[in-house]
């Protein structure tokens, strides 16, 4: 092929691009020849996705489920067949800024260094729009603590944090939570003096977001668009009542169930676990 293709003075890319060098036996697959071919590993794909108790995943997700399930293949391969099946989770498109100031971090190294907190609103046909506030632990992504009500105000939003404080630290007491930062945005539930003053009564560090800074609130923010994608968009609720049972059941699916890659494709729970169990 590279003797002709010298002769011709035509590249080799556009030879095998063309599809010349293929071979209509193993689903049209360039490179060296594997267990399974395009079309065969297409169906393991979709067999995967529709296995998964959650409504989309990513490439990397898939590979890793499919190196559990015992099928070794690339992971550039999962990629590029499930962008031709049009099976990639639909993502927004990014837009550059430059690199104005994006080398901060807020991932912390073990649990409970960081809290994230942020809120948004649902619909429901009796009550019309409600809120649901969540606290996320910036480590394991960990939901803490979560509530949803009628009214958004200061004392909804303290409940998420109230919550995040019985199961990590067993109690709500003054300093109970010393040592962890407690990361959110400018809205007015988390301006109010009540706010403020609770949490720093309990011993958090207040680190409010600022527009713009890479430090953000990200891990809040990156669960709440998963909560959306994942049970808000998903369902029409009845009342409130029905919401809290369904955002509930998922909230637990998520911490048990959903894999972060970062955390080596371990779920939050799982991360969480093994944290606490390096520590002792």
């Amino acid at each position: 092929m590279t003797l002709l293709c010298e002769a011709l003075h035509a590249p080799r890319s556009s030879v095998y691009a063309a599809g010349v060098a293929t071979s209509p036996a193993d689903g049209g697959k360039r490179g060296p020849k594997t267990a399974l071919t395009d079309d065969e590993l297409v169906v393991e794909i979709r067999a995967v996705l529709a296995a998964c108790p959650f409504h989309s995943e990513g490439h990397r997700k898939v590979h890793f489920r499919l190196r559990a399930k015992e099928i070794r293949v690339g992971r550039k391969r999962v990629l590029r067949l499930m962008r031709a099946h049009h099976l990639l989770a639909p993502s927004r498109p990014r837009h550059e800024h430059g690199d104005p100031a994006h080398a901060g971090t807020i991932i912390t190294t073990r649990p409970d260094e960081m809290w994230g907190t942020d809120a948004t609103r649902f619909y429901t046909e009796r009550e019309g729009w409600c809120w649901f506030f969540g606290a996320v632990e910036h480590y394991t992504t960990e939901v803490v603590g979560w509530h949803v009500a009628k009214l958004g105000d200061r004392w909804a939003a303290l409940e998420p944090i109230r919550q995040g404080m019985t199961m990590a630290f067993g109690t709500i007491a003054p300093k109970v939570a010393l040592g962890v930062a407690l990361r959110h945005d400018w809205g007015s539930q988390y301006t109010a003096n009540t706010f403020v003053n609770e949490i720093k009564c309990w011993g958090f560090t207040d680190t409010p977001a600022f527009v713009g800074e890479p430090e953000c609130n990200g891990c809040a923010e990156r669960f709440m668009r998963t909560l959306k994608e994942q049970c808000l968009y998903l369902h029409q609720f009845r009342d409130l009542e029905e919401a809290r049972q369904i955002i509930g059941a998922f909230i637990e699916r998520y911490n048990a169930e959903w894999i972060v890659e970062r955390l080596g494709y371990r779920t939050p729970a799982q991360a969480r676990r093994d944290a606490l169990q390096e520590a002792a």
